[in-house]
């Protein structure tokens, strides 16, 4: 059964996965981004290539979503994957179910920092970058995906749905939920790492050390990852769609401060639009 690391883009998934891989997958802890191919993502083509034609037809993909959790699930042992998509229901098709869900580590962050990460990300304006989290967002599953159907060459497609949506559809159901702050992960990463092995200990066995979590917390901080990537070891960095130039995945993290680097008039349409859940996580 399927343990998901469920986000919104760019709230901190690579962060957590990169913590939870070298957790579970090494002796050591000490992280490398190959510990990352542990923990593939959902959905993406080789899960449906023997079930559906057309990979631009989300009609199609979405009533394959269970089938290909049944066959990834055929062998009864516990996996982790990583989601961006909503737990959505459309048209009567569930993105997954009971059956095939056995946890969720959801992980949110502040979305006034959120709407420019994926400027930057995604080489948007930061008014374009408000859209996208105001708007419901089918995508494509690739490194541009904003112009994936734009191209012709769709990838698999994914839907994000609102900001505000996205977080309901996850966390609205508390079992078997465990929720993670990219503001605590930055603030307390020991602590936030301890709330991960209890609650990943429900379901599954690892060895963990005191210096295992020291070299875990070390080799997964973001400066740590930063230099990696610069070094040319991160393989999932984006490209410039027009300059074709890498773009920094780990860009500015901890320093993303939306005091600081946000519009006025940005800052007060996401509180606006999304007031009940910031107040709710305690972002306002």
């Amino acid at each position: 059964m399927i343990i998901w690391i469920a986000s919104y883009p760019k709230s901190g998934n690579t962060w957590l996965r990169s913590i939870i891989s070298a957790l579970v997958y090494s002796s050591d802890g000490i992280f490398d981004f190959n510990l990352l191919k542990k923990i593939q993502q959902f959905p993406e083509k080789i899960y449906f290539k023997d079930l559906i034609k057309d990979f631009g037809n989300f009609d199609e993909i979405k009533s394959n979503w269970i089938f290909a959790q049944d066959k990834i699930n055929l062998d009864n042992k516990i996996k982790f994957f990583k989601t961006h998509q909503g737990k959505y229901t459309v048209d009567g098709d569930n993105f997954t179910n009971n059956i095939n869900t056995k946890a969720v580590i959801y992980v949110v962050r502040d979305p006034r920092n959120v709407v420019n990460s994926i400027s930057n990300h995604y080489s948007l304006s930061i008014e374009n970058s408000l859209k996208f989290m105001l708007s419901p967002k089918l995508i494509g599953n690739n490194k541009n995906f904003k112009e994936s159907l734009i191209d012709n060459k769709p990838s698999m497609l994914t839907l994000l749905g609102r900001w505000n949506d996205h977080y309901r559809s996850w966390t609205r159901n508390k079992t078997n939920l465990l929720l993670i702050k990219y503001e605590d992960l930055i603030k307390d990463p020991k602590n936030e790492m301890d709330k991960i092995i209890l609650f990943l200990k429900k379901y599954l066995e690892f060895d963990t050390n005191i210096e295992k979590n020291k070299n875990i917390i070390k080799t997964t901080s973001f400066d740590y990852l930063k230099k990696m990537e610069k070094k040319g070891l991160f393989k999932e960095s984006p490209l410039n769609k027009k300059t074709q130039a890498q773009i920094d995945f780990f860009n500015k993290g901890p320093k993303n401060q939306w005091e600081v680097s946000s519009k006025t008039e940005i800052v007060k349409s996401i509180e606006t639009n999304f007031t009940k859940e910031m107040k709710e996580l305690n972002y306002l």
